[in-house]
């Protein structure tokens, strides 16, 4: 349920990111062929309402609810604050000044609880990994559960017969991207130092994914709603995705 959810939110963004480059675009008489930096926006605040996203006072994205991943959004490089407001207001509720470079891609990752709103602007792979492998990235916004060890099962193996990928961590954690063999994993999720005996017991287990070659994912732990119940959920951003993969 949570999955087909997040997948309506990630389609809503995108529409908002869209149609906030039309509106750009509007009266315009011819379009730079300059480089730009691309701009996208993950809500992962699961008490935060629903929000608006703006680069100083050009609006990006509106109304971006929980677990909500935009498409990338063409920006004018420069140095600039960018700002989320309270949907259909100018209420700030986070923001930060930011460079974007030519040729980047950037994603504002607003996250944490409502009242202590972070906002996180993080630079993303726009290349493709080394051959043969692909290349994933984790961020902890989960505020409600503890350390976790991350377990990527390939296909037709059992939990208890894999290490894990990753161990204790934490909210705020970010790893960084990591090169691993090209495959069709399971992500598992294990309280840390807990035995992994099964994949039904372990605090999140996800769908079977096949990873292509080359690709790069950012996989972004996020609380369950009710904000209150202690629960794993989690949504992965396509960063880059080989033409041929398409």
């Amino acid at each position: 349920m949570f999955d087909k959810l997040f997948h309506r939110a990630r389609l809503s963004g995108h529409l908002f990111a869209v149609a906030a480059v039309l509106a750009t675009l509007t009266g315009c008489q011819a379009i730079s062929s300059a480089p730009q930096s691309q701009l996208r926006i993950i809500a992962a605040s699961a008490d935060t309402p629903g929000f608006d996203l703006y680069r100083g006072s050009a609006a990006v994205a509106f109304n971006l609810d929980f677990g909500t991943v935009t498409s990338y959004v063409p920006q004018t490089p420069g140095i600039d604050t960018i700002s989320a407001e309270t949907a259909g207001t100018r209420q700030v509720l986070s923001s930060s000044k930011v460079t974007l470079a030519a040729s980047t891609q950037y994603t504002v990752l607003i996250g944490s609880s409502a009242s202590s709103l972070q906002q996180l602007v993080l630079v993303d792979q726009s290349q493709p990994a080394p051959p043969g492998q692909m290349a994933l990235r984790v961020i902890d916004q989960a505020t409600h559960v503890g350390a976790v060890d991350i377990y990527l099962v390939p296909a037709g193996q059992k939990l208890t017969a894999v290490t894990p990928l990753i161990t204790g961590v934490l909210f705020g954690a970010n790893t960084g991207y990591l090169n691993i063999s090209t495959g069709t994993y399971t992500i598992v999720m294990v309280p840390t130092g807990a035995a992994p005996i099964s994949a039904t017991a372990a605090a999140y287990t996800g769908p079977q994914i096949n990873y292509s070659a080359g690709s790069a994912r950012t996989v972004i732990l996020i609380d369950q709603q009710p904000v209150t119940t202690s629960g794993l959920q989690v949504i992965t951003a396509d960063d880059y995705t080989p033409a041929a993969a398409n």
